[in-house]
C-alpha cells in the first residue's frame, strides 16, 4: 500500500524556492519538476495547495513562476503538511472492512485512538522544524551555505 508523496514533494519544492530566491526569485514548475523528477503538472497541483495556504505566490507569464510568500524561518513542516496532506491522516482501510467479521467489525474503532495519538505526536514534531532548518541540513550535506538560508 502506497501513501501520498505530496508532503515530501512540497518540502522539496519549498527548499528549491528558498535557494532560487537567493538567486533570481522565481522558479518555474518545470524547473522544480526536473529536480523532483516528476511531471510539472504534479508540481503545479502541490504549489496550488501551498498558495491556498499562503506559503507561496505565483506570477504568470515569461519571467514568472513561484516563490515563497513567507520567510522560511516562519514556515514549519506542520504548515506544509497541513497545506498538502493535513486532512488525510494515517492511511485507513480503502473500503470498510467486512461487518460480518468480528475483527473487521471492530478494527476501525480499535485503531482510531492509536492513530490519533500517533498523528498528534507527528504534528508536534513537524511543528518544531522549519523549512529553513531543512535547507540548512541539505546545504550542510552539500558543503554549501547561501546567505539567506543561513538566517
Amino acid at each position: 500500500m502506497q501513501t501520498s508523496s505530496r508532503f515530501a514533494v512540497a518540502i522539496h519544492v519549498l527548499a528549491l524556492n528558498l535557494l532560487a530566491q537567493a538567486e533570481d526569485g522565481w522558479m518555474t514548475s518545470e524547473q522544480m519538476a526536473a529536480s523532483v523528477n516528476t511531471n510539472p503538472v504534479v508540481v503545479r497541483r502541490i504549489m496550488g495547495s501551498l498558495r491556498r495556504a499562503g506559503l507561496v505566490e505565483s506570477q504568470p507569464g515569461p519571467g514568472g513562476g513561484w516563490r515563497l510568500l513567507r520567510r522560511p524561518e516562519q514556515m514549519t513542516l506542520l504548515d506544509v503538511y497541513r497545506a498538502v496532506d493535513g486532512d488525510r491522516g494515517l492511511p485507513r482501510h480503502h473500503r470498510p472492512p467486512n461487518p460480518n467479521c468480528a475483527v473487521g467489525r471492530h478494527m476501525e474503532r480499535a485503531l482510531d485512538g492509536f492513530f490519533r495519538e500517533a498523528e498528534a505526536a507527528m504534528e508536534r514534531k513537524l511543528a518544531e522544524v522549519t523549512v529553513a532548518e531543512v535547507v540548512r541540513t541539505i546545504l550542510g550535506a552539500c558543503g554549501a551555505r547561501p546567505q539567506q538560508a543561513a538566517d
